[in-house]
């Protein structure tokens, strides 16, 4: 048998200070920034750190309240909703971009609900497991905000709107009430009275926010037959609820619509298979929008209008004003650019 293989040994400070001809002492010093060595000893002892491939310990960072070097994310959405989303995955793709240009981990779980990311959040606090938070899905009714004041936990929201009673966090938001007044304006250029609107999960921020702006924009423009349906994001429930609307109608008088609003592009795919699948022609009977842009909506016939916006930049965006929190630096509110709406085969003149 093979010997059995010992694992390689990390350098350690005391290698560095032989290599160096310093004490370790010193090398502490030069390591952590602190006065006690001359700045030509701290060149030398980074130098020599460097051709070792020393890096600090997580763990003694946390024993000495230096921090985890980790950032936490707590999803709390069904599980299987998850793997057909394209814009988490893009999403976190920009967050880690940036994390990883700073040598920071993140620690990523899902949960069943807001009361299980609360206890989460309590959790990694008392355990010094995170050093901040990045926060999603906000809420119309939200403990999340006051939990991490309470805790001191820096935190970024993404996707919520500027809350001045949270002052110590930031926020990374979205034009989401520009972006629906926009679809609504384009379709009803187009000719389109009824409209339904597909929504995601009731209760989050972002989802109320649309609702009422497409109430508001109806309101506006004298039209009757105009609602929002909400639902969990799938592909089945996008389907389903496609079927019903199509079918038994939800507007005054059971017309069909003759456009259909969807919140995110998997939902647009689906519902635009179950259309298909009763005789509809899209566009020709009912025109569709996707809320998210992805090569998913230039996959099928016909390709989707969608609402295109840069979401790994809006992950980009949220871990940059995290990291700047932990740096010392003030809480503050970002926008990013309103999504354009991006017309192609899926949208045309209403036909009614």
């Amino acid at each position: 048998m093979p010997a059995k293989r010992s694992p390689a040994r990390r350098p350690t400070m005391k290698d560095i200070a032989q290599r160096a001809g310093v004490s370790e002492s010193a090398v502490s010093f030069a390591l952590n920034d602190r006065p006690g060595v001359s700045e030509i000893t701290r060149d030398r002892v980074r130098r020599v750190a460097e051709q070792l491939g020393w890096r600090p310990s997580t763990a003694a960072r946390q024993l000495s309240g230096e921090g985890t070097a980790t950032v936490g994310l707590v999803l709390a959405r069904p599980a299987d909703t998850l793997g057909v989303d394209s814009f988490f995955l893009q999403l976190i793709s920009g967050i880690q971009e940036v994390l990883a240009e700073r040598h920071l981990g993140l620690l990523f779980q899902v949960v069943e609900d807001v009361d299980d990311e609360c206890a989460v959040y309590r959790r990694w606090w008392a355990e010094h497991r995170v050093d901040g938070v990045l926060v999603v899905d906000p809420r119309t009714d939200d403990a999340r905000p006051d939990l991490l004041d309470e805790l001191g936990l820096p935190a970024v929201v993404i996707g919520g709107a500027p809350d001045a009673r949270h002052p110590g966090l930031s926020t990374v938001w979205a034009d989401d009430a520009g972006a629906m007044a926009s679809v609504v304006g384009r379709l009803y250029e187009l000719g389109h009275r009824r409209i339904v609107h597909i929504a995601g999960l009731p209760g989050l921020a972002h989802t109320e926010r649309r609702i009422r702006t497409l109430r508001a924009e109806a309101d506006r423009r004298g039209l009757a037959e105009v609602r929002s349906v909400t639902t969990d994001y799938s592909d089945a429930e996008g389907a389903a609820v496609t079927r019903r609307v199509l079918e038994s109608g939800v507007l005054e008088g059971g017309s069909p619509p003759t456009a259909l609003v969807y919140d995110n592009d998997v939902m647009a795919v689906a519902g635009v298979a179950a259309a298909t699948e009763l005789g509809f022609s899209v566009p020709g009977d009912v025109s569709v929008v996707a809320w998210e842009d992805s090569a998913l909506c230039r996959m099928v016939k016909p390709w989707l209008s969608a609402l295109s916006r840069d979401t790994v930049e809006f992950g980009r965006t949220a871990a940059k004003e995290l990291t700047s929190l932990l740096d010392g630096g003030a809480a503050r509110a970002v926008g990013v650019p309103v999504p354009a709406l991006i017309e192609r085969d899926s949208t045309g003149p209403c036909g009614a």
